[in-house]
């Protein structure tokens, strides 16, 4: 039975028991359901002799009537015989009582209401101290250490952060071989934080260490310190770190840190007391008088900016390890290892994926790999096959095919000239990322997408692969003003991005005529928002206006190199869309014959082939600067 529900019927049971006592103890103190009278009464009674028999209690008297065997009570003086002999001669059966006894029954009864409520409240307190509240428990750390009965993750489990295994390896080794680096000088480092993107392994790290390791971890979440009460947040981190040096050698992990750690003083209002108390609490126990030799803390956050800088110093953290999204190799050992457990059929090539998935996480990789396996057993195949990815890679990063979208004739044909202008641009310009593929089937907020394959991460670009990447954006609007004699607002989305990358190329990269300088200086925001919110200007207004026309002069030259490969090939952009409004998908092969004039293979259905395994095969897309419908709220391509 759930603890809980076990716990809920303990105490109505309690409860009912309780008030059954308490209505017995009220109904002997009373004498059950008798009817007050006052003496008046009573001896009027006796005088017309209805009353049988009564019972003198000290001053309490009960009776019962001759006729209708009803009981009665009142209250009467202490010493008052004439009532006796009233009674006696009118007949009456007298009884009395010792007073002894009645004195401990009615202690009895004044005191068992206040012994059982007494009761119940101890009963209370012990349920809520051996259970998993811990009611009175308020100061005690909750960090959990892990069990070596369950299932442990090792570095073999990780992949894509080899430099941040590494220094988490020499960690390790740190607290199995301490005295191998001391007889150098060298001194345990006492903390290291785990700074990266969402997603991207840092508590599985963490929990990795925690396989590596033959010493004891603790985990703990940075928002488990703080609480309702004043103070319980600094007594919770004594009492963390009270455990951890009873445990010695030993590693304590706190996740998402900056729940706790943020910067002191931030925030309207000053700062948040009970929280800085906390932190303040943390400083001391890391680096203070009291050393904690021994004990390691391993913490995790995405938000270092907002960190206090005491945390941070040489001597608390001692290391910062960057876990950052995986490159191309990274990204294909990521697969390798969450593809562990999937039946793989002969045609998945991992590098395919891993080159297609730029700036994915390895959370990103993962629910690919999961999504890919739930499309193979949907469709009831034996093994996951190339095409399963495919669909698992466009749902995540656009979400399902958007079949119950309805669109016109007209628009179908406005998505297929303007899908049509990006990929012809991108196919004859030079530095611009192969071509995967281009789709006019909806798909999250886009109604068409253009999709490039990038042969390898680029962690710096030039300025002729961003003026081609301006030019394939200009390449949709191109399009429908040749072909289609008009504008829409698909192309929202294209200028809005092409007007940002422009800007950049002038303010920040200096590619511009404005010479090697930055314009705009940015300024943070309140630091407990961590971003920044405002962009100071540090230029004059003629040199605002030289920045809007170098801007507008990069906007113009990619217009009208779009518009002279677009004029200059109507005869392929004609062909490509009439394509596109027959298939609804191209890929890189079938894109290459249309530009050399070729004539494609038959048409495939595109919805289900018969695949090896008898399920259905499905052509897919991946997202980059497609047409998006209204405004054009499509997916930022990674510039």
């Amino acid at each position: 039975m759930n603890s809980t529900v076990k716990t809920v019927l303990i105490w109505v049971l309690m409860l009912g028991c309780l008030i059954s006592v308490w209505q017995f103890v009220s109904r002997s103190a009373t004498g059950g359901h008798d009817s007050a009278v006052s003496l008046s009464q009573m001896q009027d009674f006796a005088d017309k002799g209805k009353i049988s028999d009564v019972t003198v209690n000290g001053t309490d008297v009960t009776g019962h009537f001759k006729d209708s065997k009803e009981s009665f009570h009142t209250t009467i003086p202490a010493n008052y015989p004439d009532l006796y002999k009233t009674l006696h001669d009118k007949g009456v059966n007298i009884t009395i009582k010792d007073q002894n006894n009645s004195f401990w029954f009615a202690a009895l009864v004044q005191f068992l209401p206040m012994l059982l409520i007494l009761g119940v409240f101890l009963f209370f307190l012990r349920q809520m101290q051996s259970g998993g509240n811990k009611a009175m428990s308020f100061g005690k750390s909750r960090a959990r250490l892990l069990s070596l009965q369950q299932k442990k993750v090792t570095f073999k489990d990780v992949a894509g952060v080899d430099e941040a295994k590494e220094e988490l390896k020499e960690i390790i080794e740190f607290l199995r071989e301490a005295a191998k680096f001391q007889k150098l000088g060298g001194r345990i480092p006492k903390g290291v934080l785990l700074v990266g993107p969402p997603g991207t392994g840092k508590t599985l790290l963490a929990r990795a260490v925690a396989g590596e390791a033959n010493v004891p971890f603790f985990s703990i979440s940075g928002s488990d310190f703080v609480e309702m009460f004043v103070g319980v947040g600094a007594s919770r981190v004594r009492d963390l770190f009270e455990q951890g040096k009873k445990n010695a050698p030993c590693i304590i992990f706190i996740d998402e840190i900056d729940a706790v750690g943020r910067h002191r003083g931030a925030g309207l209002g000053g700062g948040h007391d009970e929280r800085e108390q906390t932190l303040n609490q943390l400083l001391v126990e890391m680096d203070g008088f009291e050393s904690n030799e021994g004990v390691i803390l391993i913490a995790a956050t995405n938000r270092p900016d907002v960190l206090d800088p005491a945390l941070l110093r040489p001597g608390r953290f001692d290391r910062r390890v960057i876990v950052d999204r995986p490159d191309i190799r990274g990204r294909e050992e990521v697969l390798k290892v969450h593809s562990k457990k999937v039946p793989m059929a002969d045609d998945v090539n991992l590098n395919v994926l891993a080159r297609g998935t730029p700036g994915f996480s390895g959370a990103d990789l993962a629910n690919m790999v999961n999504e890919a396996a739930l499309t193979a057993a949907r469709y009831n195949r034996k093994a996951v096959h190339m095409y399963d990815f495919e669909i698992a890679k466009d749902k995540v990063l656009m979400g399902a095919e958007r079949k119950s979208m309805l669109l016109s004739d007209q628009e179908k044909k406005v998505t297929a000239y303007h899908e049509a202008g990006h990929t012809l641009v991108s196919a004859l310009s030079e530095n611009s990322d192969p071509l995967h593929k281009v789709t006019i089937i909806p798909r999250g907020m886009a109604l068409g997408v253009t999709v490039y394959l990038p042969e390898e991460d680029q962690h710096t670009v030039t300025k002729g692969y961003l003026t081609s990447r301006l030019a394939m954006m200009m390449g949709g609007r191109c399009a429908e003003e040749i072909f289609l004699h008009e504008m829409t607002t698909g192309a929202g989305n294209d200028i809005e991005r092409a007007t940002e990358l422009a800007r950049k190329m002038v303010c920040e990269y200096g590619m511009s005529k404005m010479g090697p300088m930055t314009y705009g200086k940015k300024e943070g925001g309140e630091i407990f928002l961590g971003r920044e919110i405002t962009q100071h200007r540090d230029f004059s207004d003629s040199t605002a206006q030289a920045i809007d026309a170098e801007v507008k002069r990069f906007m113009d030259e990619a217009y009208t190199a779009a518009y002279n490969i677009l004029d200059n090939n109507q005869d392929i952009m004609h062909r490509m869309s009439a394509l596109l409004l027959e298939r609804e998908t191209l890929d890189a092969e079938e894109i290459k014959l249309i530009i050399a004039g070729k004539d494609l293979s038959p048409v495939r259905n595109s919805l289900s082939n018969s695949d090896p395994d008898g399920g259905e095969k499905q052509k897919v897309l991946k997202p980059e600067g497609g047409r998006a419908p209204g405004f054009g709220e499509g997916r930022p391509s990674p510039a």
